[in-house]
């Protein structure tokens, strides 16, 4: 399959638009109006390029989707940087 092909391109574009969008391949068929077995020849490539990955109930998603998750804000210890309340020093 071609890199350029314009399908290839349509749903690679679909699942860069739509971070962590799951879409089995009737939905993905829908999606482009496409037959079946085209669409599943365009999947296919895209998972052997590691662009998708097919998980076990069916779904193709991002392949780096669900290995990263979504960055977690740092947690800070406010309780161990800020003094007690009985040991605030007032400025003179």
């Amino acid at each position: 399959m071609n890199a350029n092909d314009p399908l290839l391109t349509r749903i690679r574009a679909e699942y860069v638009e739509m971070p962590g969008m799951t879409l089995r391949l009737d939905q993905v068929a829908r999606l482009c109006g496409v037959d079946r077995s085209t669409c599943k020849e365009v999947l296919d490539a895209l998972v052997e390029a590691r662009f998708l990955r097919l998980k076990s109930d069916g779904v193709y998603m991002r392949f780096s989707s669900e290995g990263s998750a979504r960055p977690q804000a740092a947690k800070a210890a406010v309780a161990d940087s800020l003094p007690s309340i009985g040991q605030h020093r007032r400025a003179s």
